[in-house]
């Protein structure tokens, strides 16, 4: 029986997973799980891939050594992020963290060069100071000798394959999300790079999700063992969403974790002017599908408060927040998640409290009201995107798939339900992993299309329904319109 690894590195938390086929189920096992610590150096924020990379191979190595011989392995990571590799292969200088600051202005730049709209009618990406693209852009201004030197462009899964295997290509999920990808051209926009004074020499090839890149290096086998590594759907939403149980044209996801991202799966992309009003991306998916979505802030808010509660001597675990806040008051107060001002603040408590003030509502008096707040605010954030996504598709949606770590949370779940007036299934978990594990069992030819593949996953993993408990929120809806600056975005037909 095949057995496959799955290496799923997030923004806070890296985990491996060997999965095997046993007939129509999955078979999971969490091997090993480590943390992922960005290194702040004065404003600059870097990703540790050494520390990552010495993680990924202790993960791996204890993964043969339980699960004996290993067909295959995968890599999964966030996306936007990118290490640049100079002639000899090596890494030059450390991946910055795509919430670094050093972006801030640069699209406004961007813009003074090609108009905002043809960045969006070129690529079809929601606009965040966060995008590759922005990065890049930076650089070209302020480090031009260290884009010159570089000989390879990788996204950061592409980067743990080419110190697995030595293949330096790209793979199109991941690729999708820099910004200066091209749908309708099926590759890099190198014209737009070009119109920005962006060398473009390093740019990789880009290969499909489920393509076998070749056997480990024989210089790891000692360490690792023999095994084939395969370009999985790399970019970790898309693993999630291959893996989401969707069920038709009338189902919607969210995949729940440091980020929400909100959206539908569609057989092409959607880039129009009410796409761009609406801010809507089109990343790449599996079996020629693309993610039409909207990235929003996700448990980062919760997260960045609990380290803050935390430094203050204050532990709180997720679970008593998730407590606190359900018997704390509903409707006190509203943020966009989205602000600027939440993407990577020193303190997040105090901006989300000046927030507040600013807009004139009651502060949070504890931790549970700040949950309460936060909870409120993104259940009602998806509502607004999801209202955007029918009717940029013209579906209608009925039910809501909840995906990731985001889906143990019943509080988060129930307001969802309760505040969409849609079903809400959560689950599963782990998708990201399942995902990951999945796409390599179709390169192994075990599986043959996405249907197959979410059949197995129905069959494999238990899955909670949240049904509407028919709390009136309407009004408390569009007083979080109009406190967000959100109303003049909503749609005229409303869920439901």
């Amino acid at each position: 029986m095949s057995v496959f690894v799955a290496v799923d590195l997030g923004a806070t938390a890296g985990r491996i997973f060997s999965g095997r086929l046993a007939g129509d189920r999955l078979e999971i096992e969490e091997i090993y799980r480590f943390p992922n610590i960005p290194v702040r150096i004065g404003r600059s924020l870097f990703w540790d891939v050494l520390s990552l990379w010495r993680e990924v191979k202790q993960g791996i190595s204890l993964a043969t050594s339980r699960c004996g011989e290993v067909s295959s392995v995968g890599v999964d990571t966030w996306g936007i992020d990118f290490a640049l590799l100079g002639r000899d292969g090596e890494l030059l200088g450390n991946p910055h963290l795509y919430r670094d600051p050093r972006t801030e202005g640069m699209m406004e730049r961007v813009f003074q060069v090609v108009p905002r709209e043809e960045v969006y009618y070129r690529t079809g990406i929601q606009f965040m100071r966060i995008n590759s693209l922005y990065h890049l852009y930076y650089l070209s201004l302020h480090n031009r000798p260290l884009l010159q030197a570089a000989d390879r462009l990788l996204m950061i899964p592409d980067l743990f394959n080419y110190w697995l295997c030595g293949e330096k290509v790209c793979e199109f999920t991941d690729a999708t999300t820099t910004q200066f990808y091209n749908p309708r051209k099926g590759w890099w926009d190198v014209e737009l790079l070009q119109r920005l004074d962006i060398p473009t020499h390093f740019l990789a090839e880009i290969v499909p999700p489920g393509t076998k890149l070749g056997m480990v290096s024989e210089a790891l086998t000692s360490e690792l063992g023999r095994f084939e590594v395969v370009a999985t759907a790399s970019h970790d939403t898309a693993s999630a969403v291959a893996a989401t149980p969707l069920e038709g044209e009338d189902s919607a996801y969210i995949s729940s974790g440091t980020w929400s991202l909100v959206g539908a799966e569609v057989p092409e992309p959607v880039i129009n002017p009410t796409s761009m009003e609406y801010n809507f991306t089109n990343e790449g998916g599996v079996f020629g599908t693309f993610r039409l979505l909207r990235d929003v802030q996700g448990m980062w808010l919760l997260d960045e408060c609990r380290r803050i509660w935390s430094a203050q001597g204050k532990e709180h675990p997720p679970e008593k927040i998730v407590e606190l806040a359900s018997r704390a008051e509903p409707f006190r107060a509203f943020i966009d998640p989205d602000d600027p001002r939440f993407v990577s603040p020193l303190n997040m408590v105090e901006e989300i409290a000046g927030y507040l003030r600013e807009t004139g509502q009651p502060g949070a008096g504890g931790v549970g009201e700040m949950a309460r707040i936060i909870y409120e605010s993104l259940a009602f954030k998806y509502r607004l995107v999801l209202e955007q996504l029918q009717a940029l598709t013209g579906r209608k949606i009925r039910r809501i798939h909840v995906v990731g770590g985001g889906s143990k949370n019943w509080l988060l779940n129930q307001l969802t339900a309760d505040f969409t007036g849609l079903e809400v299934v959560a689950g599963p978990t782990e998708a990201t992993s399942i995902g990951n594990l999945l796409m390599q069992a179709v390169a192994a030819g075990l599986l043959g299309t996405h249907r197959q593949l979410r059949e197995v996953v129905r069959n494999s993993f238990p899955l909670k329904v949240y049904t509407p408990s028919g709390v009136e929120v309407d009004e408390a809806y569009e007083r979080f319109l109009k406190v967000t600056g959100l109303a003049r975005t909503s749609p005229s037909v409303r869920l439901n």
